[in-house]
């Protein structure tokens, strides 16, 4: 079966989530018997498909299932493509309106036109395949009305081996010393930041946040007014070129995100061996455990309490890391891979 798995715009989402779930779709399914294509157009890009087209040929390569990423005019074209030429459309709910808000400037506006748009895109699906039955029921909720099954995105562990040794540069580079709670990935207001930056200022811990911060006229207020002046004891660092020396430089995995899909970021942490504090809100409800493999936290004083504790209790710190990788081996892109591949079966 030839399968193709599309992701537009990749080059400029490759260290974003989504990004990050096709890359471990592909790998996911490289260990299968599918044969992935990447690029729905005949000779590799739009151009070169249109050219085929003009001259009588084919604008589209040829696939058994379509699979998109995303929900622009790229994955629409395909999708039309799939409907027309009945073949199966599986579409990726990565994106909802519920993690759209929060993320850039006049984003709450634009929230409820794209629900009405997405309700519309993922509704020619086949089947949708979204990160968790918390991101089902706010699609159901729309209401979307194809087939939508709840799929984890996995976690590349392997991808994460040898993050040790790469402790004491990024340490001995961002200037952090002992007990460092940190975040990874872009840096949005969705994703905790105030509230990171609030818990700072009331510990003397040093805090990081590895990742991206958008400095263009569409960063939000909330971004820029942290990040051009944040606590003493809170480090932006920017792009990072190696995630690995993120994970190896911070010691608590501190991600106090308002709403997530599922949040890939935590179960690298986990990979890595890293406590976990997050937000009590339902998406973590649903993959984690509060107390074994998590800590699940409603208030800056939860979780401050939180912090102190692995700060100064060894055991529990090393139980919930020790959890955290058995729940994050879970995740594995084998089960990814075979889930999709029977997916991919079911439809053809």
């Amino acid at each position: 079966m030839r399968a193709l798995n599309y992701l537009e715009l990749a080059d400029r989402l490759d260290r974003a989530g989504i990004g990050t779930s096709a890359a471990h779709q592909r790998k996911a399914l490289a260990g299968t018997d599918i044969d992935v294509v990447t690029s729905p157009w005949a000779g590799g890009k739009p151009a070169a498909g249109a050219a085929s087209r003009a001259v009588g040929g084919r604008a589209f390569t040829e696939f058994d299932v379509a699979h998109c990423n995303l929900f622009g005019p790229g994955s629409v074209a395909v999708a039309r493509h799939a409907r027309a030429a009945d073949i199966p459309l599986v579409l990726h709910a990565h994106t909802t309106s519920e993690d759209f808000r929060d993320s850039f400037r006049g984003a709450n506006l634009v929230a409820p036109v794209l629900e009405k748009y997405l309700r519309w895109f993922y509704s020619l699906a086949d089947l949708v395949v979204c990160p968790s039955e918390y991101t089902k029921r706010n699609l159901q909720d729309y209401p979307v009305t194809a087939p939508i099954k709840a799929m984890t995105n996995g976690v590349d562990i392997d991808s994460l081996e040898g993050h040790e040794a790469f402790r004491e540069e990024y340490r001995e580079t961002y200037g952090l010393s002992g007990m460092v709670p940190f975040a990874v990935g872009n840096v949005f207001e969705r994703k905790g930041l105030s509230t990171f930056c609030r818990l700072a200022q009331r510990t003397d811990y040093d805090f990081a946040w590895f990742g991206t911060v958008d400095d263009g006229p569409h960063a939000s207020e909330t971004v820029r007014k942290w990040t051009s002046n944040p606590p003493e004891n809170v480090t932006f660092s920017g792009w990072v070129e190696e995630k690995r020396g993120a994970f190896a430089a911070g010691d608590v995995f501190c991600f106090p995100a308002k709403v997530e899909n599922q949040g890939i970021v935590v179960l690298e942490a986990m990979a890595c061996g890293k406590p976990v504090v997050l937000r009590d809100i339902p998406v973590f409800r649903e993959y984690f455990t509060d107390g074994e493999d998590c800590i699940l936290c409603e208030t800056e004083a939860e979780f401050v309490r939180a912090l102190d504790r692995l700060d100064s209790e060894p055991e529990l710190y090393e139980r919930l890391a020790e959890n955290g990788r058995e729940t994050a081996a879970e995740h594995s892109l084998e089960r990814v891979g075979e889930e999709l591949a029977d997916t991919y079966r079911s439809l053809v």
